[in-house]
């Protein structure tokens, strides 16, 4: 069992059933090794891993929780599989999550990332057990006007990119379906079921292999013994290591499971996870960041963008997190970055990647940045 400083995860979530979407996913693997370290019962409902190698296949997780491989956008398949898992929170981060693929796959993407969502909050109408539910989006749903502020939960939702438009459009349906169907304003009868979204994005750690990523591209670089080359290297977003929103995401859905009448409205509603305003970073600062802990990584290349719109700037404030939950990231740039290295690094050298990601996840547990062999 994971020992915290901060024991209330592992209070909350030791014997709850919990259903994670896309847990094959890079997040959802690491959000399913920090739940399974707390002790919580793990239902997860995804498709097959899309890389070779995957983080999911790495951990073994298919050995260690009940996996369904399912698609969210099969309707049935989907309330089928929650009507069983019965679960006591969920956890729904299946989607599509890439800008380019989304160019590529506009259709792909809006019924994975939209019609997805709606079918999860669809399944849960009429839900007769308590059940907290966290959707997670992205810090790309806000209509980008490259301002120096960073935007707040109330800003206008948008998106120029089929991705980024597909979540803020999920966004718009959580909330329609939270006033129509799982109000907490209906003092007689409040509904069992409440919904937060967890807006958060550009998280980098250990076990990411998707395709046009800026950590598993340097990876695939030093792999192939390639330069590494950058479409868009003066383009600035709010870097943090993976365990900091998923921290987010477990206090998010323990609060306001614990809240009491009267106080889920400050807690059903849309929360920004990002970094302290000294990690928003140029992806050339990432990779000159990423080259001094990993010498291997060759020079960089300017290589011409496909002429595709990506947002050149992205900053997210969190003060909602702070205020109302108590929450702040833990990991700082410098940190963030250290530490995905030496998982990737590790890796390489062929240690076990299940050792190399709980002992990860007992450094942030603990708020420690050594690893437990050199710490004293």
């Amino acid at each position: 069992m994971i020992r915290v400083t901060n024991s209330v995860h592992a209070d909350f979530y030791r014997g709850r059933k919990v259903l994670v979407t896309g847990h094959t996913g890079f997040k959802g693997a690491w959000l399913v090794e920090w739940l399974l370290e707390l002790g919580a019962d793990v239902v997860g409902y995804a498709l097959a891993p899309s890389t070779d190698p995957s983080l999911f296949a790495a951990l073994r997780q298919a050995d260690k929780i009940q996996h369904v491989v399912g698609d969210v956008r099969d309707a049935s398949m989907f309330r089928q599989a929650v009507k069983e898992a019965n679960p006591d929170v969920i956890f729904h981060l299946a989607a599509q999550p890439l800008v380019r693929q989304s160019y590529r796959e506009p259709l792909e993407t809006f019924a994975v990332n939209l019609m997805g969502t709606a079918n999860l909050l669809d399944a849960l109408r009429g839900w007769d057990r308590p059940c907290v539910v966290v959707v997670v989006t992205t810090d790309k749903c806000y209509e980008n006007i490259e301002t120096d502020a960073g935007y707040v939960e109330t800003d206008r939702l948008g998106g120029r990119d089929p991705y980024s438009c597909s979540k803020a459009m999920a966004e718009l349906a959580v909330d329609a379906f939270r006033q129509s169907y799982f109000s907490q304003t209906d003092h007689a009868s409040p509904s069992p079921v409440r919904i937060a979204t967890a807006r958060a994005g550009n998280v980098i750690g250990g076990g990411d292999w998707a395709p046009d990523r800026i950590i598993p591209d340097c990876v695939r670089a030093v792999q192939a013994d390639q330069p590494i080359r950058l479409r868009y290297p003066q383009s600035t977003r709010p870097w943090q290591h993976v365990l900091d929103p998923l921290d987010g995401y477990l206090s998010l859905a323990r609060q306001l499971a614990e809240a009491k009448a009267g106080e889920v409205e400050d807690l059903a509603t849309a929360f920004n996870f990002g970094p302290c305003r000294g990690s928003n970073r140029s992806v050339a600062d990432v990779v000159g960041a990423l080259q001094q802990q990993w010498p291997e990584l060759q020079r960089v290349f300017d290589t011409p963008p496909e002429g595709w719109h990506e947002a050149g700037q992205l900053f997210l404030a969190t003060d909602r997190a702070q205020q109302r939950l108590g929450w702040a990231g833990r990991w700082d740039f410098e940190t963030t970055i250290r530490k995905t290295a030496e998982w990737y690094r590790g890796f390489a050298d062929g240690r076990e990647p299940g050792t190399l990601t709980r002992e990860q996840i007992t450094q942030y547990a603990a708020g420690t940045q050594e690893s437990p062999s050199t710490s004293t």
